[in-house]
């Protein structure tokens, strides 16, 4: 794969290569260049001149090019997923369904965009404007650098790509390094598609070249980032040298809130979904598990058995549940996480090996709330720990003195009790019996405190994706 800069797909400008490896096989699949602070100025250049072509192209064109796109993406649907899977690390059924969820947000951005109606202030709504009205158009940004982390490629394409484009920029997609092959393919498909030629590239390389090398660049817009929190901060300081706006949607540490009288087969399945998915490697996934002391072994014996049914193994199988991480460097840092949540007095219930890149599905008992784990140690794997608490009190309390603030949940048949902790809990979304896995294209999604700044959705995004302008009609009656 190369970069796609204009019309050309190009090497490095100094010829330098990553390569791509299949995690669960340790194979090259494929090798991308590693570009440099030339190959990042010449394709904002070249987005900074298209852009303004494509902002003059009425929004009804540009949707009919993004649902051409969507077509062609449901046309290729199995060689997209296939090829997903492979760089990745995710089971097939996985990478599927995130293939098909284009056809969710394509679709969502293009009709909001269309939608997306100005406000009228009208005359004498205030003393000494009688005579003048005011109305309000969104207008295109300019350049954005869509920054795409590993775990969920597809899908934040589906958030940041769409949406950029609807408004009228240019967009510059930075893939992580480890897997940014289908994105790529997903760039071709949208030039394919009629995406003028420069108004959509493609830029590989590492995050701290060609990511900060975009951050800073004086001709970005809009740099529209999900990563890890420090990645947003430094992102975010590079950013305010030239005032350039930022959408950060960063870690999380979310806190799974199991009260007495909570469903026990329904939070089993829950975190099935909202731990194991994707190897456990999700921002928004439940990652703290509080749960009531009279219900805590039950808990923990419940989900030894559930997960001793799950399949870990080639990605490539069909009947394979869990796959592996990333690459055998995350699996190997899960593990020092582990290890030293033991070193601090946790006990291993079950699982805890690694092999490579994989890692099993792995319960922590014996977890207090003044360990690193129930703070802000993130572990971006397959790892539960169980923590028992006594009040709701004390619940809240602990979900709360962590620094990440992306979402949480609560299980309760009590619904007065169930609002009584989501109005607590100092989070960007609150889920009510389901883990805090939950984000539809729809919703505005975002994190308080170190999780992150901005909205990302179809309610949010393309407002985030446009500035403001009001028009005075200044006597005009």
């Amino acid at each position: 794969m190369k970069n796609l800069i204009g019309r050309e797909w190009k090497d490095a400008s100094d010829g330098k290569t990553t390569n791509v490896v299949n995690p669960a096989t340790g194979e090259i699949i494929d090798t991308i260049p590693d570009s440099t602070l030339e190959d990042v100025d010449l394709c904002v250049k070249t987005a900074k001149a298209a852009q303004k072509g494509w902002a003059k192209t009425p929004i009804h064109e540009r949707g009919r090019i993004l649902m051409k796109f969507a077509s062609l993406v449901e046309a290729d649907k199995e060689n997209l997923a296939v090829l997903l899977s492979k760089e990745t690390g995710k089971p097939i059924k996985e990478a599927r369904a995130e293939i098909a969820n284009l056809q969710i947000s394509v679709p969502a951005f293009v009709e909001r965009a269309k939608h997306l109606y100005g406000t009228s202030i009208p005359a004498g709504s205030e003393i000494g404007q009688e005579h003048t009205m005011q109305i309000t158009t969104q207008e295109p940004l300019g350049v954005v650098a869509a920054i795409i982390p590993f775990n969920f490629p597809c899908d934040l394409f589906g958030q940041k790509v769409p949406s950029a484009l609807m408004m009228g920029n240019a967009v510059i997609v930075k893939p992580s390094t480890y897997n940014p092959l289908t994105l790529t393919k997903l760039v071709y498909l949208l030039i394919k598609a009629g995406v003028p030629i420069g108004v959509a590239q493609v830029l590989h390389g590492s995050g701290q070249v060609v990511g900060q090398g975009l951050a800073a660049h004086k001709d970005i817009d809009l740099v529209s980032l999900t990563g890890s929190t420090a990645a947003g901060m430094q992102t975010m300081g590079t950013c305010s040298k030239n005032l350039t706006h930022v959408m950060l949607e960063l870690g999380g540490n979310d806190a799974f809130i199991f009260l007495e009288d909570g469903d026990m087969d329904l939070a089993i399945e829950e975190t099935v979904w909202g731990r194991l998915y994707n190897t456990g490697q999700v921002c928004c996934a439940s990652k703290r598990f509080l749960i009531h002391n009279s219900r805590k072994q039950e808990f923990i014996n419940r989900m030894v058995e559930k997960i001793k049914t799950l399949k870990q193994g080639n990605p490539m199988e069909e009947d394979t549940d869990i796959g592996c991480l990333i690459t055998e460097k995350a699996a190997i840092n899960v593990e020092e996480q582990v290890n030293k949540t033991v070193s601090q007095g946790a006990t291993i219930v079950y699982g805890g090996k690694r092999n490579g890149a994989f890692y099993e599905p792995t319960i922590l008992d014996n977890i207090n709330k003044d360990m690193d784990v129930m703070k802000d140690m993130e572990i971006f794997g397959p790892v539960i720990p169980v923590m028992g608490f006594d009040t709701i009190e004390e619940a809240i309390e602990i979900a709360n003195q962590s620094n990440f603030g992306l979402c949480g949940c609560v299980f309760t048949k009590d619904m007065k009790k169930a609002f009584a902790v989501t109005s607590q809990l100092e989070v960007g979304a609150s889920v009510i019996n389901g883990a805090s896995f939950y984000r539809s294209f729809e919703m505005p999604f975002g994190g308080w405190k170190h999780s992150g700044i901005g909205n990302e959705g179809v309610l949010t995004t393309l407002k985030e994706m446009s500035r403001t302008k009001t028009i005075v009609l200044k006597n005009i009656l």
